[in-house]
């Protein structure tokens, strides 16, 4: 697989069930959570080796959600997922959900996620293979963490 495969669009059809539906008779917002942790996770198991999946776990830092329309019970729903820029411990992915019929946008996330070594379960420094596969260069002039939260983990 290629470096390149991870910087693409992943995209995944995302279960819906009635469960799903809260008393506004939509998709609790709870659910796009669960729906942006799926996608990031099979985007990892798609584009990473075995022997990255064997060494690196991968714990979410902080979550960023936009709610823009809402999905009912009935909708087909997409997690469209891509890599963003990355420091030494936090990882920028973005996702959006889309319906899939029109593709309406429903909600877009920002997630920062942290490297953790499976055998220490310690924050840990990634290779440049997994930092080519699973970050872009920031833009010049810009800086992952400027006008941000400090994301750094402190475990």
């Amino acid at each position: 697989m290629s470096a390149e495969t991870a910087k693409e669009v992943y995209e995944l059809l995302v279960s819906l069930t009635e469960a799903d539906i809260d008393e506004l008779d939509h998709v609790n917002n709870t659910v796009y959570l669960r729906w942006v942790q799926e996608a990031a996770v099979a985007h990892w198991r798609h584009a990473a080796t075995e022997r990255q999946q064997a060494e690196i776990v991968w714990v979410v830092l902080r979550h960023e959600i936009d709610y823009k329309r809402p999905a009912i019970f009935g909708d087909v729903v997409k997690a469209r997922t891509w890599v963003g820029t990355a420091s030494t411990h936090a990882f920028d992915r973005h996702t959006e959900i889309v319906r899939d019929a029109d593709g309406t946008l429903l909600a877009r996330a920002r997630t920062v996620w942290c490297p953790i070594d499976l055998e220490t379960g310690r924050p840990m420094k990634v290779g440049d293979d997994v930092r080519q596969r699973f970050s872009v260069p920031e833009a010049p002039g810009t800086s992952l963490r400027q006008g941000r939260i400090d994301v750094e983990p402190s475990i």
